[in-house]
């Protein structure tokens, strides 16, 4: 018995060591993952030199919120706290959650805002990157995002046609300057109203860089893996290739969308709804310009027709399906000097069906070359009646 307990003592204290020795062993592999990770980082923040933002401790950043005592926000991204800088200016930070892939997202915010110095851009002051403690540091909007306007109840009374077509054109300065004006050129893939803040005067400042990528000035085409982007607002190529590559017109498409809901005041995808056809935001717009009514539906009255007509004929252009038919933000721009007579209404496609069907083509990778004729007599369609963009 004496010997029979000896034994079993024996083999719970190895047991029990190379537990220890496993915890720690697995310890130190997380740690030095999680240091080289930090390091690559580090390199890539440094190699931006004088281009980086001001980079700040965390201590400093708790001090700048008050230890997060003020809170404006949170999502799936983490939380942002309003602060104050040492030297007098309000500004937003973003404390990133600790998980998987964030530092990445971070990273690239900071290396894309950081190069950016426009009206319609948000302003990054500085960043925190400490180990798993991430932290972004922009502008302060006192007037929130574009979102909480345009679902309200009565969005047009809040903001007003005229104000909300300024912004519509502030924010395609913006994309214009990241499209052509940066030293490198900016693809932002998440345009949406909630990524649109507004400042005291209501002025547009795009926001969030966590998904955009950067490439050369002179490269038009973007190769990237996988969809990037929020559902509703994704161009159809970024969700399959059958429909073109993927470039600045992604971020057109997306604009225009969001262009639409400015419209109509309304989500473009809707969780619940009477009818299935009134899913997708864009046959709704048709449906209503069908009608007799014209923009009534969305609160149009005679003397603010014209914006709101110009604004939906914009944002129906820059949705079509085939990026090769949508216009460049550039002319997105020339678009909006234009009168309103100059300006055509674009065919109605059916946009449900061409995306199941791109789905479609993903699995059953045999028909391509039916697709392929399919798409070719919808553009030569689609030509005999587009006008020249």
């Amino acid at each position: 018995m004496t010997s029979a307990a000896a034994t079993f003592l024996f083999a719970c204290l190895y047991v029990l060591i190379w537990h220890r020795k496993g915890k720690r062993l697995w310890f130190l592999l997380c740690k030095k993952t999680s240091s080289t990770t930090e390091k690559n980082y580090e390199a890539m923040i440094v190699s931006y030199g004088s281009l980086a933002p001001t980079r700040y401790t965390y201590s400093e950043v708790m001090k700048i919120t008050s230890s997060r005592n003020n809170q404006l926000g949170k999502g799936g991204y983490g939380v942002v706290f309003k602060g104050r800088l040492h030297d007098g200016p309000l500004v937003a930070v973003k404390f990133l959650h600790d998980c998987k892939g964030n530092g990445d997202e971070f990273v690239n915010e900071v290396m894309s805002i950081g190069r950016t110095s426009h009206v319609n851009v948000v302003s990054l002051f500085g960043f925190c990157l400490e180990g798993s403690k991430r932290a972004l540091i922009y502008e302060y909007m006192p007037n929130g995002s574009l979102d909480q306007y345009i679902y309200s109840e009565h969005p047009k009374e809040i903001l007003g046609w005229e104000r909300l077509y300024a912004i519509a054109i502030g924010i395609a300065r913006g994309l214009e300057y990241l499209h052509h004006s940066c030293n490198t050129r900016i693809v932002h893939f998440d345009i949406k109203p909630q990524n649109i803040l507004l400042d005291k005067d209501f002025s547009p400042k795009i926001a969030d860089f966590g998904l955009a990528k950067l490439c050369h000035t002179k490269e038009s085409n973007l190769s990237m893996t996988g969809a990037r982007g929020t559902i509703g607002f994704i161009a159809p190529e970024v969700h399959s290739r059958t429909f073109g590559v993927v470039s600045t017109k992604s971020d057109v498409y997306s604009y225009g969308m969001m262009l639409l809901e400015m419209v109509g005041g309304r989500r473009n995808v809707k969780s619940i709804v009477a009818k299935s056809s009134e899913k997708y935001f864009p046959d709704w717009i048709y449906d209503h310009f069908a009608q007799d009514d014209g923009l009534q539906a969305c609160e149009v009255t005679r003397e603010i027709e014209e914006i709101a007509r110009k604004m939906t004929f914009i944002g129906l252009w820059c949705i079509q399906v085939l990026p090769m038919y949508r216009p460049t933000i550039t002319k997105v721009l020339e678009m909006f000097e234009r009168s309103l007579d100059d300006l055509d209404m674009p065919p109605k496609q059916n946009f449900c069906e061409l995306l199941e069907s791109s789905a479609h083509n993903m699995d059953v990778q045999s028909s391509s070359s039916t697709r392929s004729e399919e798409i070719s007599l919808a553009n030569s369609k689609i030509l005999q009646q587009s006008p020249t963009l």
